[in-house]
Order: structure tokens, then C-alpha cells, then sequence
């Protein structure tokens, strides 16, 4: 019962179909297993309501929020029903991000480009916006949000990804330095390699391989074990960083990569 008493919103509950667990699923199972209440917002209602039918069946309780968060409206409205719900919020986790239509700096189209960076930069902007007013009138709270180890590793094929994420790193270590005074906790997680759907379907989708040769040749990329990590695995750190057990703990960029992003030195 490490979130015992506690409610927040997980944006990007939801996940694309397939044979594993995406990350923000597996971040508000955990939370809600670990006592928090949460509220669970998609662009795909359906796909929320599925993470909220998981969590009812282990005895959890959670509610679901459509919206797209890359408009500044919709960040205001799931933290109002958070609050018009359960009266305050604990912790906002951020979980959103695209990548599809990325290509080298010499070839991102100006769709692209805007595309990506509205989803995945000017969403977690607004986010964390939306929810600053209410935790600082508690005096606490806890923003994780989620960044990549493209953000610091060399990804020839990304661009407007890589730059997102950057700008996510950032944006977590600004906040945490402005809001501190307030009792407010921002870390950052970094995924490496996941066997998440969306990084598995989403490949397979837009490039056509197979689901077996990407799996080995994401693996083996990995320095431990040779093997890429699950959806668990972020979702484990974000509990940790949300928890009481992190109240010492704020700015901080977390790679959780199997050691991937260790080579740069």
C-alpha cells in the first residue's frame, strides 16, 4: 500500500492492442494495487475503460477521462474531474508520446515535425500546468513525466522525437527547481528498449518486419541480459517516484534502460 490515501491521473492509460503491456497501463495497475485511486485519461475512451476494467477486477478503483491533452483545455478539465471527484490530486503521471512519420533532420517534413512536437512537448507542457495551482494549494504533490534515451543517445532516424523528448528532460528539471518551495516533486523517467505494443505494432506497422527479427534485434541492443524491458519495469520506477519513498527525490532524469544510455560515457 505504498500510494494508500492517495488519487491521481495517469494520462495515456489506454494502449495500443497487442501481445504485451504498455507503460501507462502498467503504471496505473500499479497504482492501484499499491492503494491510490485513479483517474485514467485517453484520446480513446474504449481503451481507457479497458485499464479501468482491470483495475475493478483486482478490487481497485478508477475512473476514465477522454481527451486529447496536446490542447491546453483538456489538461484543465481532467484535473478539475480529479478533483470534483476525490477533492485533490497526488500525483499526475504523464505517459503520452508519439513518434510515427519521424525521419533525419535532412527529411522531417514540417508535418512531422509539428505533429510530434505538439503531442509529446506541448501536451506534457500544458499537463503539468493544469495541475501546478492545485498541488501548490496542498503543498504537495508528485509529476513524473515520460522522456526517452533518444533524448541522449544517438537516433540517426529521429528527429522531432529526439527534440520532444529533450524538451521534456527539461521541462521536468525546470519545474522541479520553480515548485520545490511548494512541496511539489518533477522527475523525469528515460525508457530504453520497452516491449511495449506501441514500440513493437507501431514498428511493425510502419516498416513491415516481423515481430520476431525486432524483438531480436531490440534485444540485443540491451547491455543487460540481452533483453529489452516490459511496461512493468517503467511502471515499477514511476510507483517508486510517486511514492514516500522518493519525497527526497526531485529533478532527477531516471534512464531505466537496461544500461543502454551507460554507453555514452
Amino acid at each position: 500500500m505504498r500510494l494508500a490515501g492517495k488519487v491521481g491521473i495517469v494520462v495515456g492509460a489506454g494502449q495500443t492492442p497487442g501481445e504485451t503491456i504498455g507503460n501507462g497501463r502498467a503504471a496505473a495497475l500499479l497504482f492501484a494495487r499499491e492503494g491510490a485511486r485513479v483517474l485514467l485519461v485517453d484520446r480513446d475512451l474504449k481503451l481507457a475503460e479497458e485499464t479501468a476494467a482491470l483495475v475493478g477486477k483486482e478490487g481497485g478503483t478508477a475512473l476514465c477521462f477522454e481527451g486529447d491533452w496536446s490542447k491546453a483545455a483538456t489538461g484543465k478539465a481532467y484535473v478539475k474531474a480529479c478533483v470534483d471527484a476525490w477533492g485533490r490530486v497526488d500525483f499526475l503521471h504523464n505517459n503520452v508520446g508519439i513518434g510515427g512519420g519521424d525521419a533525419p533532420p535532412a527529411r522531417v517534413t514540417e508535418e512531422a515535425y509539428d505533429r510530434i512536437m505538439r503531442v509529446n512537448l506541448k501536451g506534457c507542457l500544458f499537463s503539468c500546468q493544469a495541475v501546478l495551482p492545485v498541488m501548490r494549494e496542498q503543498g504537495s504533490g508528485s509529476i513524473v513525466n515520460s522522456s526517452s534515451i533518444a533524448a541522449v543517445v544517438y537516433a540517426p532516424s529521429l528527429t522531432a522525437y529526439k527534440l520532444s523528448k529533450m524538451g521534456i528532460n527539461m521541462l521536468g528539471q525546470q519545474l522541479a527547481l520553480s515548485h520545490g518551495k511548494y512541496g511539489i516533486r518533477v522527475n523525469t523517467i528515460m525508457p530504453g528498449l520497452m516491449d511495449t505494443p506501441m514500440a513493437i505494432e507501431g514498428f511493425v506497422k510502419e516498416h513491415g518486419v516481423s515481430r520476431a527479427d525486432l524483438r531480436a534485434e531490440r534485444d540485443k541492443q540491451v547491455p543487460l541480459l540481452g533483453k529489452m524491458g516490459s511496461g512493468w519495469d517503467i511502471g515499477y520506477a514511476s510507483l517508486f517516484l510517486h511514492s514516500d519513498e522518493a519525497k527526497f527525490v526531485t529533478g532527477v532524469v531516471l534512464p531505466v534502460d537496461g544500461g543502454q544510455s551507460a554507453r555514452i560515457g
